[in-house]
C-alpha cells in the first residue's frame, strides 16, 4: 500500500502532476522516474529487506504512480491495477454475500456486466437507479445496502449525479461512497470534497492520455479502508507491470495542460454540434441547454471533452462513424487523438436493450472523445462526415 506525504499535497495540481510521489533517482540523478523492471528483489537476510520482496506486492515504479494520483485526487493512498475493471472488481470484493449495492443505471457497460453477470452469481445484489434524482437513490437503499456507486458525468449519456447529495445519503446510511472520476479527472472534479470514500479511475483514459497502456487505480483517504483494498490487490494480483506504470506517469506530467485543451476543444465542438440541424440531440454538460448545466458549474471546474449525439438511426450513426477521417472509430477515450464510438454495439453492448432504450441510449447514439488537435480541423471533419 502506498501512502503519500504532506509534501505531495503542498502544491497546485499542475505541479503535483509533474512532481508528486517522485524523487530524482538516487543512483544517477535521473529526472524521469526509472522503470524497475523486475519480478523479485534480493533480501539481506530472513525478515530483512529494503521494503520490497516480490513485485506483485510492491514495485517502486508502481508506487510512484500510486502516490502521484493519490496526491492529485487529494487522497492519502493509491492502489494501481492492471485495468480499470480490475480496480472496480477490487472495490466490489470489499463486499460479502448478501450485501446490496445501489448503482447508477448509466455506468460503463463493463461495470454493469461485472455486477449483473458475474458478481450477482456470488450473492451480491444490485439496484440500478437514475442518480440524477437523489430521491430515487435514497428509495433504493435497504438494510442490506453497503455501497453507493456512481459515475458523473455518466457514460455515455453525460448525466450528472449531485455529489453533495449522494455524499449526504451515503453518510446518513453509513454506505461506502464510490465515485468513478475518469471522465473529468481531478483537474475538473474533486469527489473527496463531497464525501466520497473511494475514487476510481481507468488510467487507460485521460490520466495516461496517449492510448498506449491499460490500467486502473483506486484512491482512498481512510487508512483502514486502504489496508483492506491493499490486501485484495496483493491477494488477487491484478496489478500493472512497471512499464505500464511508467507510461501512465509519463502521461500524468501533461495532465493539467491536456485537460484544459480538451475542455476548450470540447466546448467549441459541442457548441457547433448544438447549432447543427443534422443532429437530433447533443448531451454535453457544458452547454447551457443541458438540463444539469447549473449543477455542472457548481461541482466541476471544467466540462471536459466527452459528449454524445443522437443521429436518429443506426444507419445514420454508421454513416457518421465510417465517414470521419480525423476522428478514429475505436473503443476507449481520453487520448490526445479524437475518437468516435457507437455505445450500443461497443462499450454498452452488454447492457440489456430495454435498459438502454429507457436511458435514451439508442442505436443512433454516437459518443465523441474530443482530442487536442486543431479544433477547426475536428469541426471540418464532423461537417464532411455528417454531409454524407
Amino acid at each position: 500500500m502506498t501512502r503519500i506525504t504532506d509534501r505531495d499535497l503542498s502544491h497546485g495540481l499542475a505541479t503535483r502532476a509533474i512532481h508528486a510521489g517522485q524523487q530524482p533517482d538516487p543512483l544517477a540523478g535521473a529526472v524521469t522516474f526509472p522503470i524497475f523492471q523486475t519480478s523479485t528483489y534480493v533480501q539481506d537476510g530472513i525478515g530483512k529487506n529494503k521494503g520490497y520482496e516480490y513485485a506483485r506486492t510492491s514495485n517502486p515504479t508502481r508506487q510512484a504512480l500510486e502516490r502521484n494520483v493519490a496526491a492529485l485526487e487529494g487522497g492519502t493512498h493509491g492502489l494501481a491495477f492492471a485495468s480499470g475493471m480490475a480496480a472496480v472488481d477490487a472495490v466490489l470484493t470489499l463486499l460479502s454475500t448478501g450485501d446490496h449495492v445501489v448503482c447508477g443505471e448509466n455506468v460503463y457497460g463493463g461495470v454493469h456486466r461485472l455486477m449483473d453477470k458475474v458478481l450477482s452469481r456470488m450473492g451480491l445484489t444490485f439496484t440500478f437507479v437514475d442518480t440524477r434524482d437523489p430521491k430515487q437513490v435514497e428509495a433504493a437503499v435497504t438494510p442490506r445496502t453497503k455501497m453507493l456507486y456512481g459515475e458523473t458525468p455518466t457514460n455515455p449519456m453525460m448525466r450528472l449525479a449531485d455529489l453533495a447529495a449522494m455524499g449526504a445519503i451515503a453518510k446518513a446510511h453509513r454506505l461506502l461512497f464510490v465515485v468513478d472520476n475518469t471522465f473529468t479527472t481531478p483537474i475538473f472534479q474533486r469527489p473527496f470534497e463531497f464525501g466520497a470514500d473511494i475514487v476510481v479511475h481507468s488510467t487507460t483514459k485521460y490520466l495516461n492520455g496517449h492510448s498506449d497502456m491499460v490500467g486502473g487505480i483506486l484512491v482512498a483517504k481512510d487508512d483502514a479502508l486502504a489496508e483492506r483494498l491493499a490486501f485484495i490487490q496483493n491477494s488477487a494480483g491484478a496489478v500493472p507491470g512497471p512499464f505500464d506504470c511508467w507510461l501512465a506517469l509519463r502521461g500524468l506530467k501533461t495532465l493539467a495542460v491536456r485537460m484544459h485543451q480538451h475542455d476548450a476543444n470540447g466546448r467549441r465542438v459541442a457548441a457547433w454540434l448544438a447549432a447543427d440541424k443534422r443532429i437530433r440531440a447533443i448531451y454535453y454538460p457544458g452547454l447551457p441547454s443541458h438540463p444539469q448545466h447549473e449543477l455542472a458549474k457548481r461541482q466541476m471546474s471544467g466540462f471536459g471533452a466527452m459528449m454524445s449525439i443522437e443521429t436518429g438511426s443506426l444507419e445514420a450513426a454508421g454513416r457518421l462513424v465510417e465517414g470521419v477521417r480525423l476522428f478514429a472509430f475505436a473503443e476507449s477515450l481520453g487520448g490526445v487523438e479524437s475518437l468516435i464510438g457507437h455505445p450500443a454495439t461497443m462499450t454498452h453492448a452488454a447492457v440489456p436493450k430495454a435498459m438502454r432504450d429507457a436511458m435514451g441510449l439508442t442505436d443512433g447514439l454516437v459518443r465523441l472523445s474530443v482530442g487536442i488537435e486543431d479544433v477547426d480541423d475536428l469541426i471540418a471533419d464532423l461537417d464532411q462526415a455528417l454531409g454524407k
